[in-house]
């Protein structure tokens, strides 16, 4: 298998990465001479090329060079074609649209990773079929002797970003922070400094006095934060998946979500909460989550935990995948991920 990607990413174990540079002016654009060259001379040799995202160079390029060349296409836009991401920045995504919209209308299949984003795909009248796979997520070794410290956390870990609801989240706890003196909120990540400001400066408005703001954890460290809380919140007013609530369900962590995620299944399978995206609304699911005993969201953790070993452990969403290329180099009878209308 062979990755090609911008610098600042590895490969693994069967997998050869070729890192392209770009250029170091408007980096958020992710403009790169080397991989265009790349793809033009070498994309020929791929049977297919998977593009993810939009509103990149990188995706442009994907777009105008890969079908030309014969490849089959393959495009997950990744949240981008949602209505609240499309109204981020509207005008220049307008501008950007007459080059972009070629990695998606050229497809020979498009990813989508939940019920959500397939709807958002076919809203933007894109006819090519649809393969609706999930990501999958690491299920790490649970802590079987894990024991509830005298603090008891709530976790929001992710991009500190308007769409993530970082200012929501801080209005419910201070309607709670009072009136339940053993727990404190973690808000756990790094983004956009201008946001980042807003939300200290929110903290201290509100007087709240426990909440932690450590930054971004990594690896070890971002595993042993899902350990250590007994409640994980996203308030996001948009995602496509939300992978942090995957990764706090594959450690045992019951979940808030709102309804900006594709997370319904957090009631049906009884591990979490899944509500409106409003200070009030999230403050009623936190009060309930918190009059909970730690054995009693330990327990609906384990329901979370055994969910994301049934329907999202790695090798159920590669065979998946596998199964959507085999179809679409070879033909036959669609897998069931795929949908062609």
């Amino acid at each position: 298998m062979e990755l090609s990607c911008l610098e600042g990413r590895t490969g693994s174990d069967g997998v050869h990465v070729n890192v392209h540079r770009q250029w170091p002016i408007v980096r958020r654009f992710a403009i790169s001479s080397e991989f265009v060259g790349f793809l033009r001379n070498e994309g020929t040799r791929f049977d297919i090329v998977h593009n993810h995202s939009l509103w990149s160079m990188v995706n442009v390029a994907t777009g105008w060079l890969v079908p030309a060349g014969g490849t089959r296409l393959v495009t997950s836009p990744r949240g981008t074609l949602s209505a609240w991401a499309l109204s981020r920045r509207r005008a220049a995504k307008l501008l950007l649209w007459p080059w972009q919209r070629r990695v998606v209308e050229r497809a020979d299949l498009l990813h989508a990773t939940c019920e959500a984003e397939y709807l958002d795909i076919r809203a933007q009248r894109l006819t090519a079929p649809v393969a609706v796979i999930p990501n999958g997520v690491d299920m790490p070794p649970i802590e079987v002797n894990k024991t509830p410290g005298s603090k008891r956390t709530i976790l929001f870990l992710g991009r500190i970003h308007p769409t993530k609801g970082v200012l929501e989240l801080l209005e419910a706890w201070s309607e709670l922070e009072g009136s339940h003196p053993g727990w404190s909120l973690t808000i756990t990540g790094k983004g956009e400094p201008e946001h980042e400001r807003q939300v200290k400066e929110r903290c201290e408005v509100l007087g709240l006095q426990r909440v932690e703001l450590p930054g971004p954890l990594y690896g070890l460290e971002k595993s042993r934060a899902y350990f250590g809380a007994e409640l994980f919140v996203l308030p996001s007013r948009s995602e496509n998946f939300a992978m942090t609530v995957a990764e706090a369900l594959a450690h045992g962590c019951p979940v808030i979500a709102t309804k900006g995620t594709p997370w319904a299944g957090l009631v049906t399978e009884g591990c979490g909460w899944w509500v409106e995206q409003e200070a009030a609304t999230l403050a009623g699911a936190m009060k309930s989550a918190m009059s909970l005993s730690s054995d009693q969201l330990a327990r609906m953790g384990a329901k979370g935990r055994a969910w994301m070993q049934r329907d999202f452990a790695w090798d159920a969403v590669a065979a998946q995948t596998l199964a959507a290329y085999r179809w679409l180099l070879h033909g036959g009878v669609p897998p069931a991920s795929i949908r062609v209308t």
